[in-house]
């Protein structure tokens, strides 16, 4: 839409088509990449393919904002398409599809029957995602690890550049160069620090240093008293970048190749849940404490408030005890991975 015209009409037309785009893909993509990786990796090497996966997410994310910054404004959007054609493309060519699909038997059933169907099927799935991880202690754990990290780390991200434009002066500009520079680092960070450290102490000491470094970036930034501070702050993101992967990898070795799909979607929704509640507080405290009505001088109040959040993360993950279904249950994961298909409902 924005490649074919820029004017307010089109603007708005595009909104719409986002919205109703991030409703169907929003997190699932990355949620489907995960359960796919787990069906076609053995489970000693997940952690090293969902780090890279992660880590290539990074790197893709500082390609397209160096792009965004040197690009010519009237070739962004052209080149946005080609880009985003590549994916479905290669997919369809060197992907194998992991699901094998039942005959379909419902040709002549009426458009009704299908929908009813359709329904039935989406919440037996949803119903059966629930089931799986209330029943799996470690999976229960996790999805508590992961509401609270993303409820403090998306407020943080919902409000920070206001705050430091508010507090510090910070232009857009410099923001983005932080952005580039953190990312760059966890690019390594996920690539090579990860898959060289997580065989020597497994994925909860990953995920629960990486905790600890998203707790410092949180009070550096809350409690900064400089503009440098903010600089040292962001730099905690190189290690707090380790939390994504080392989840995924717990996740995964807590499910059956079955249900890699169902724990990753729950979880995953579980996030998305956290991520519409945290702006509800976040920005309004931010707000009142960058305003002259603030209660007392702590401009950045919310930030050390969401490190709260972190905080309870944490206490959650020191308590987890990571189960591996493949070593416990491999002869009955074999039976039923015959009857199921592995990505049965990785869009939950």
């Amino acid at each position: 839409m924005l490649a074919w015209s820029q004017s307010r009409g089109f603007v708005y037309a595009y909104y719409v088509l986002r919205t109703i785009s991030n409703i169907l893909s929003q997190g699932s993509i990355l949620c489907v990449s995960v359960a796919y990786a787990a069906d076609v990796v053995e489970s000693g090497k997940r952690a090293f393919a969902f780090s890279w996966i992660t880590g290539l997410l990074s790197a893709s994310h500082v390609l397209g904002n160096l792009l965004a910054r040197f690009l010519p404004e009237k070739y962004i959007f052209d080149i946005t398409i080609a880009l985003l054609l590549c994916p479905p493309i290669y997919m369809y060519v060197f992907l194998r599809e992991t699901v094998a699909y039942a005959p379909r038997q419902d040709e002549e059933s009426t458009w009704q029957t299908r929908i009813f169907r359709g329904v039935s099927k989406r919440y037996r799935s949803m119903r059966d995602a629930a089931i799986i991880v209330i029943r799996s202690q470690t999976l229960r754990g996790i999805s508590i690890v992961s509401f609270f990290y993303q409820l403090g780390m998306t407020g943080i991200s919902n409000v920070l550049l206001y705050y430091l434009e508010a507090a510090f002066g910070f232009t857009k500009n410099q923001f983005s160069e932080i952005l580039i520079v953190v990312e760059a680092g966890s690019i390594v960070s996920q690539l090579l620090v990860l898959p060289l450290v997580n065989p020597l102490v497994g994925e909860k000491v990953v995920l629960c240093i990486g905790l600890v470094a998203s707790i410092a970036y949180a009070l550096f930034y809350g409690l900064a008293w400089a503009s440098w501070v903010a600089y040292l702050s962001a730099s905690f993101g190189v290690i707090y970048a380790l939390v994504d992967p080392a989840t995924y990898a717990i996740i995964s070795q807590a499910s059956r190749s079955a249900d890699q799909g169902k724990a990753q979607g729950f979880i995953a929704g579980i996030q998305a849940i956290a991520s519409f509640l945290s702006p509800l507080a976040m920005s309004p405290l931010t707000a009142w404490f960058l305003s002259d009505n603030a209660p007392f001088n702590c401009k950045g109040f919310s930030i050390v408030c969401a490190s709260v959040c972190m905080v309870l993360s944490f206490v959650y993950a020191c308590l987890l005890k990571p189960e591996n279904w493949s070593s416990q249950n491999s002869d009955q994961d074999n039976i039923e991975e015959q009857e199921a298909p592995l990505l049965c409902s990785s869009s939950g």
